[in-house]
């Protein structure tokens, strides 16, 4: 199976650290065009002013959780076909329901490595 790693690839997370984690797993799995966002609101912004190929958000964020930038990238005709993978901390049933609802492609549960994560963006962005 292989993945288009020349894709543009925006993470999302409030928490710094995470964010250069996603960097540095993202690297190794090949993705150089990666650019960040602190939260929900900065990300919108970057995905209508740019063509991204998948959207990599954490869930806990404030003041725009993850699911609300899910719901809202779903909601905007222009981005509502986007690769969405969600992080979480927590695999609670009643999240990854609410996920699924809002039409998240796949999910994550931290802690996670470089396998895992192409693991979903293969399942996400696959092709053969």
């Amino acid at each position: 199976m292989t993945i288009d790693t020349s894709l543009d690839v925006l993470i999302v997370d409030d928490y710094k650290t995470m964010l250069r984690i996603i960097r540095n797993l993202l690297k190794q799995i090949g993705f150089e065009n990666v650019d960040e966002a602190a939260d929900g609101t900065e990300a919108l912004g970057k995905l209508r002013a740019k063509r991204y190929g998948l959207v990599i958000s954490d869930w806990n964020m404030s003041p725009m959780t993850g699911l609300e930038l899910l719901q809202a990238v779903r909601a905007d005709a222009k981005l509502a076909s986007l690769p969405f993978i969600m992080i979480t901390a927590e695999s609670k049933t009643e999240n990854v329901v609410a996920a699924k609802q809002a039409g998240v492609s796949n999910y994550i549960v931290k802690p996670f490595n470089a396998e895992t994560l192409q693991g979903k963006i293969e399942k996400v962005l696959g092709h053969g």
